[in-house]
């Protein structure tokens, strides 16, 4: 399975095609291998959509323990080294150990704070390589750039770098 993730170049694409960030519609769009050899390339982060089945394959694929079943709570130091009282990369005061209301109630979830897109562990987001439904998708609410992926990445796990 070959992923390819949405990149913004100098525009955006506004011909984009029912599968989205699947199908190539233009230089708008760059095998996820390319970003590492680019500068300033900006890519989305993940979202499970509502087409998720709730069949769990993404959920151990994820490095940072980022994925959640529906109406599970969470933390920060879960999947992570974080320990108690931390300032995100983001700038969000958190408490690493306390644990947060689930994203979803109804199906598997992404928490995008700890999401890398797997930068600095695999070469494309291991959720989506399983998904069998193919409804691990990027976020347009969400848009990162490679640095700031693997500046989240190294603060969650320092002690890997």
């Amino acid at each position: 399975m070959f992923f390819n993730l949405f990149v913004f170049t100098d525009y955006q694409c506004s011909n984009w095609c029912q599968r989205r960030w699947r199908d190539k519609c233009g230089t708008d769009f760059l095998p996820f291998p390319a970003i590492a050899n680019s500068k300033s390339i900006y890519i989305m982060a993940i979202i499970i959509t509502d087409e998720c089945i709730n069949c769990g394959a993404c959920e151990p694929e994820c490095p940072n323990t980022a994925i959640y079943e529906g109406m599970d709570e969470w933390s920060y130091g879960e999947g992570t080294e974080l320990k108690g009282d931390v300032v995100l990369p983001n700038g969000k005061d958190v408490n690493a150990e306390e644990v947060q209301e689930p994203v979803s109630d109804e199906f598997y979830y992404i928490v995008h704070d700890k999401c890398t897109e797997c930068m600095g562990f695999h070469e494309e987001p291991q959720c989506a390589a399983v998904c069998p439904v193919d409804c691990c998708i990027p976020d347009e609410d969400h848009v990162e750039s490679d640095e700031t992926l693997l500046e989240k990445q190294a603060f969650m796990h320092p002690s890997e770098q």
